[in-house]
């Protein structure tokens, strides 16, 4: 008994040691993980092809992004404005593949049709043959900007009012007013409705127009992309991208003083890429998230 007892207070002794090492080989480890600083890369941008590039949108089921060009006065009506289609690398597939809009903003895309914003109606595009099938005028709108599907329905936001329409069955309908300063709205993938406007990120909803902020501090933002159930990539027109993870806002990037505008974003998941319209620079960037 008397020989095997140092023999049990070794084993204990090692024993410790190896879980107080573990232990701080987590912490080392948690810690690390916690400090990582979330990057912007550059991919690729376009030659200044576009004209006035306001939104993309990435057709992942047909590999496209489409690109809305106001070319021109963003709330006149002069027939200047045209949709172009581009490849995830970079390369331009055909710059007018739509033509004859106003000033087309926000994109949005449900079954064979694509539906942008024109000022005051929403246009329905057949992408089969790239024709302008429809346009549902929207009474007493002033300035439609951003829009998003839910698979069911096309919403839509009009900045001027302060109000989100919805076409559903071929008529159009408001669902929420008073919001000023609205742009951006995008659904996540359990149909719920997001909202950048002059109060932040929120989450608005439909059924009781109840609404819950998830971010203060990126007012005024523009375009919004929800990549999981806490982390959005928000743009403000002026220049800057912010990641917000956990309701706290990280910004990515910053290009005001090259006055390179960072419009209505869109985001390809399986490359990570961030597609950025840059407005008045005439370009389509892309950047690579790293987070």
């Amino acid at each position: 008994m008397k020989r095997s007892f140092p023999l049990l207070f070794l084993a204990a002794t090692l024993l410790s040691c190896s879980s107080e090492q573990e232990v701080q080989d987590t912490a080392e480890t948690d810690a690390t993980a916690v400090v990582v600083t979330p990057t912007l890369t550059k991919a690729w941008e376009t030659d200044t092809v576009m004209t006035t590039a306001e939104s993309t949108l990435y057709d992942k089921e047909a590999n496209i992004i489409y690109v809305s060009n106001i070319q021109g006065d963003h709330s006149t009506k002069d027939g200047k404005g045209f949709i172009a289609t581009m490849s995830p690398d970079g390369s331009v597939r055909n710059l007018t593949w739509v033509t004859g809009l106003n000033a087309p903003k926000g994109l949005a895309k449900m079954g064979d049709k694509l539906y942008v914003t024109d000022i005051d109606e929403l246009v329905e595009i057949n992408i089969a043959d790239s024709t302008i099938a429809n346009r549902y005028p929207v009474q007493g709108a002033t300035f439609l900007n951003d829009a998003a599907t839910d698979g069911e329905k096309v919403y839509f936001s009009d900045s001027g009012t302060g109000k989100v329409h919805v076409l559903e069955n071929g008529q159009v309908n408001t669902v929420a007013e008073g919001m000023e300063g609205i742009n951006g709205i995008a659904f996540n993938e359990e149909g719920e409705l997001f909202i950048l406007d002059g109060k932040g990120l929120r989450q608005y909803g439909l059924q009781d127009q109840s609404s819950r902020f998830v971010n203060e501090t990126v007012t005024g933002g523009d375009g919004l992309v929800i990549i999981d159930d806490s982390t959005y990539i928000a743009s403000r027109w002026q220049g800057e991208i912010y990641l917000i993870r956990n309701g706290k806002e990280e910004l990515l990037l910053d290009t005001k003083e090259q006055e390179s505008n960072t419009a209505d974003i869109d985001y390809i998941e399986d490359e990570k890429l961030v597609l950025v319209p840059t407005f008045l620079k005439n370009r389509v960037v892309a950047y690579k998230l790293d987070y």
